[in-house]
């Protein structure tokens, strides 16, 4: 993996970052991130955080954020909002939605019936797609061991699971962070693949960041990643010193030098 001042492109037009852990200093937004947003919209560069968190924020994201557009739940959804109008794209239906409830539902009972510390994610009252299952936002943080038997329980059900920072998610269907990235850039830019690819950078800490990872030539990690690097099968091309929003900080303005040329 390379350092961030190794970053050379030039023609960078969409910047993709993850929120918890990446734009977040100890589970705050700091005015620096914030700042590196705005500096980023400024300079022409189009803005789309890609987040595991609930329709219910990606909302206020979406409408008061300098973005673009959020992709949120993990690739179930993204919002937009044109000319003061919101527009809201999402890949299962309301029956499928409702089935999947009840089936999230007997996955919540299992996961709080087994694995002594977790909790439901307080922001799940937000949430359209998936269950969020927390092991270290509003709870003492578990040990991996019990993270795994998290996601070992979504699996058994037929469920997705990835890992962040903070949650385990779970869902039903067939979609993921970099698949519904794809869609939003393919509809709202018109981009190819190839274009995907050389145009656009990830900014993300964590394993459910991975396919994002693999699939960006231009991806990139705070330092935090360190702590997952061990479950890692593709990893970031390009890691920050700082960790968290402060590394975010450190990639932004390295996207902000070699734009300003």
């Amino acid at each position: 993996m390379k350092t961030v001042s190794e970053f050379k492109a030039r023609d960078i037009r969409v910047v993709l970052t993850d929120i918890d852990g990446t734009l977040t200093q100890s589970g705050r937004l700091p005015a620096d991130s914030y700042k590196s947003l705005w500096q980023l919209a400024d300079a022409g560069l189009q803005v789309i955080p890609v987040t595991g968190r609930p329709a219910g924020w990606c909302e206020m994201i979406a409408r008061l954020w300098p973005v673009h557009g959020v992709v949120g739940e993990n690739g179930a959804f993204f919002f937009s909002l044109k000319e003061k109008k919101m527009e809201r794209h999402f890949l299962l239906s309301g029956p499928a939605r409702k089935e999947n409830r009840h089936q999230l539902k007997k996955i919540r009972q299992a996961v709080l019936a087994s694995v002594q510390g977790s909790a439901i994610a307080s922001d799940q009252f937000s949430r359209l797609f998936d269950l969020a299952v927390d092991f270290s936002e509003d709870v003492p943080p578990l040990p991996a061991r019990k993270i795994d038997q998290i996601v070992e329980i979504f699996h058994q059900h037929g469920a997705h699971a990835k890992v962040s920072n903070i949650h385990v998610n779970g869902w039903f269907g067939d979609y993921d962070k970099v698949s519904t990235c794809q869609t939003y850039l393919k509809k709202e830019f018109k981009m190819t693949t190839a274009q995907m690819r050389k145009h656009c950078i990830f900014v993300g800490d964590s394993p459910n960041d991975e396919p994002m990872f693999e699939f960006f030539p231009h991806s990139f990690a705070v330092a935090n990643i360190k702590d997952f690097l061990s479950r890692l099968k593709h990893k970031p091309t390009y890691v920050a010193k700082a960790a968290e929003g402060d590394g975010f900080v450190e990639v932004a303005n390295r996207l902000l030098v070699l734009n300003a040329r």
